[in-house]
This record gives structure tokens, sequence and C-alpha cells, in this order.
């Protein structure tokens, strides 16, 4: 096992990594630039070292420094949160190149799962489901193309996410402009500007399962998680399990993660993702090659701690728990993303000092945030300031404890999505689990006193 450990990223997230390391009995070293001097990530590590400007660029996306910053503190390993650096299959190449371990999947697999196009035809050639679509990237031929998958299309970025290089196409006469647009917009946000078409899916739930797995083969998938409460493709509401997927469905999707990870010789732990539409019928979608935001409403269903079991693999240790432990369901948990952007201004970034902080507490809630009073949020980084979970027995008994705990959770001198979440969970579509990736966007932008079925 490791004895010191440098985390390479910021804020909740790293604080969260520290925490599993002093239980682990793991040395720790805080890696901040300087906009996050005073980050509680910083203060409560073991060592500290400054990595540059605030610009993510300048300091915790600089290899060589967060590499030297290792070297430096005789770090052992690196783990690298999510974000930032978690996916970049150079920087895990290089931590090897370096002597360091990443604490992650290898550089090959990153790589692998890395081009959406390239993890399709792996997902093919291992019997993943796949939404209708080009086979490879959009070439001359596109409207034929298009005209076999049928309107609508989406035309989908092949090197990123995160809604970059995305777009709907209803008619045909729009498609080449919006080939067009996508391309540029992905060849700005991810250097690459190939683009693919998809068949949409017109009321898809996005359902994703966790993934685990060791050096010695075993593989092993969770219960399912349903991040369907989305706005524009940002996830804003986990839960687990999802009020969609029944038991059959369930087994089904464990296994076609599990075909995915073998096939890649994937190791350490990973999320694949589907949509899942109305007719029980799932969808791959990407691999992310991480930790993800929402992975603690997984560790509250089924009772395991992802992050050590990342830190325990990463050092060549079996996993800690089968397949039969993997897709327990102790309970129903739902992860609220408390964000600094003000809905009532399109989610505009609300960045600055955090006058008073008031968190919720009691049974069945747990806060993961960097926040304090005195606390400047900077605006440099993402917006996110915290993560509300919450579990109950069941899912509306989850339900009227996150609105508890929401009223509780005080962020004084910024605006939050707090008032969001209280709409989500007040709707009866969502009370109902009759949503799907579309709701979020549609109830934000229904008039007042209209719901998002267009309802008074």
């Amino acid at each position: 096992m490791f004895n010191k450990i440098l985390i390479a990223n910021r804020g909740e997230i790293a604080v969260r990594v520290i925490r599993a390391c002093r239980e682990m009995g793991i040395q720790t070293v805080a890696v901040y630039s300087q906009a996050d001097r005073e980050s509680r990530h910083v203060a409560i590590a073991d060592e500290a070292v400054c990595i540059g400007a605030p610009p993510g660029r300048e300091s915790y996306l600089n290899q060589e420094r967060v590499l030297s910053a290792a070297k430096i503190t005789g770090a052992q390993a690196i783990h690298p949160g999510y974000g930032f650096l978690s996916e970049n299959a150079a920087f895990a190449k290089a931590c090897k190149d370096w002597g360091v371990v990443f604490i992650g999947p290898p550089a090959e697999a990153i790589h692998a799962l890395g081009h959406k196009m390239a993890a399709k035809d792996l997902a093919r050639s291992c019997g993943v489901p796949l939404v209708p679509g080009t086979k490879g990237l959009v070439d001359s031929n596109f409207l034929k193309e298009a005209d076999a998958v049928g309107f609508p299309v989406m035309v989908k970025a092949a090197a990123g996410g995160g809604g970059k290089g995305l777009r709907l196409v209803r008619e045909r006469s729009a498609l080449e402009a919006e080939l067009n647009r996508a391309s540029t917009e992905a060849k700005a946000a991810f250097g690459d500007g190939a683009v693919y078409i998809e068949k949409f899916i017109e009321h898809p739930r996005h359902v994703e399962i966790q993934i685990a797995a060791d050096v010695h083969g075993d593989v092993v998938a969770c219960v399912e998680r349903d991040c369907s409460v989305q706005r524009r493709h940002q996830k804003l509401i986990e839960e687990s399990p999802s009020p969609a997927v029944k038991p059959e469905l369930r087994r089904k999707m464990q296994e076609a993660a599990i075909r995915l990870a073998k096939a890649c010789k994937y190791t350490n732990v990973g999320t694949v993702e589907f949509l899942l539409d109305t007719d029980g019928s799932f969808y791959f979608i990407e691999v992310n090659t991480r930790l993800q935001v929402e992975h603690p409403v997984t560790e509250t269903v089924t009772g395991l701690d992802l992050v050590v079991e990342q830190i325990r693999l990463a050092a060549g240790e079996r996993l800690s728990f089968d397949q039969a432990r993997a897709s327990q369901i102790r309970c129903h948990s739902i992860e609220h993303r408390i964000n600094a952007e003000d809905p009532d201004r399109g989610f505009a970034p609300c960045p600055g000092l955090v006058e008073s902080l008031d968190l919720p507490g009691g049974p069945g809630v747990r806060v993961e945030t960097h926040l304090y009073a005195g606390y400047t949020v900077p605006s440099y980084y993402d917006s996110l300031l915290a993560k509300l979970i919450v579990n109950a027995p069941d899912r509306l008994a989850a339900i009227e404890r996150a609105r508890r705990a929401l009223s509780e959770f005080k962020v004084g001198g910024l605006h939050t999505t707090i008032p969001f979440h209280q709409k989500v969970l007040a709707h009866p579509r969502f009370r109902g689990g009759d949503f799907d990736t579309r709701f979020a966007d549609e109830l934000q932008s229904a008039p007042a006193g209209v719901s998002a079925n267009g309802k008074h």
C-alpha cells in the first residue's frame, strides 16, 4: 500500500480523497493554484504545493508541475479526482514514465474509451447495444447516412462531451449547417472537429452503471444510478436505484457493462453510461474512466467506499467485494449538486464571498463540501459548491428528507441552485418518477404557474 498520495484536484473532491487517505493511514499532498491558497483541501492535507497561476492550464492542467510536485514530496501515487487530468491518457502514461502510480485505469483503456467512435466500435464488438447511427465519422455521404438512420437525429462530437459539439436536427434541410456548427464547436473545445450521427431518442433517461475491476481479472457492476435530471446535458440530481429500472433490466445493464470492461482490460473504477428508452431498450453512450461526481449515491446504496477501493485497486489489491454485494440495495439515495449559480438568471455563475454557512444534518444526510464561512469562491473553476446526499428506506421518504435538508442548507452571500432543487422535488412528475433528460430544461423554461408538462 502507498505511504503518500498527491491529490491532483481541488474543491470538495480533493477533501473527499484526503479524508479517505487519512482513514487508511496514508499521508497526503495537496496541490493548489494561487486562487486556492485558502481552500479547505490545502488546510487539511499533510503537505501542500502551489503549482501555478489561477487558470487551470497554468496549474491543475499542467502535467509537468503536478508530476514535479509528486516527485519533490515523495508521493508514490496521484489521485486525479474528476475533471482536469482525470481522463487524460497522456497524463496516465506520464505518471507511469515518471514512476508514479496513476490512481485510475491504464492509459491504454483511457485512450480506447476516450474517443466516442472507438468506444462504440468496442461496445459493438462485445454485444453492448448501441443507438442506431453512423458506424463511423460523418463524411460526404452525410445526407444518405442520416436518411438511413431516420430523422430526428443528433450530431455529436467524437472526442468529447458535456454538451459541446452537440446538435439536434429535426429537418433534413438543416443538417449540413448543424454539422458544420457542431464540428466547429468540437474543434474549439476538444481540438478535434470529427462528428457522427445518431438517432434522436425522444424521451430517454440517463442511467449509468458503476464498475470496478482489479488487475487479477475480476470485474463487478453496481446498482444503477439515474442521472436524468440534467440542464443542457449537465447533471443536477442523481439517484439510486432508478425508479424506471426493474431487476431483470438491471441485470442486463450490469452484464453489458462488465463485458465492455473486460473487452478493454479495464482496471480501477469507472462508469458505463446508457440511454434508457421508454420501451425498456437501453443503448451505450460512453464510459467515464474516472470517479463520478455522483459516486456517493452508489456508496450509500451499497455500503461501499469507492475512493478507498480506487486506492486499493491502484495498489494491485483484489476487489474487496463481489457481484452480490455490488448489487445490494440497502436504501434509496438522492444526490443534489449545489452550484454557485443563479437559476433566475439562466444559471449564471455567482462566485464571491461565503458570508455565512449552515449545513443540514440529521439521519440519512451527508454533505460533501470544501466551503466554510469567510471562504471566497473563485471565478476560474467549476461552480460546484457542495453535494447533498440523502438516503431513506424508500424513494418518497428520501424525497421528503431531501426537501427538509435543502430547507436547512444556507449559503450566505451567494446565489445557489438550492431553489431549483426545491422546485424539482415538489413537482408531481419527479415525485412520481415520470421524468426524462428533458424534464429539467422544460421545468426551468415553463412560465410561472405552468408545470413542465404544460398544465396549470
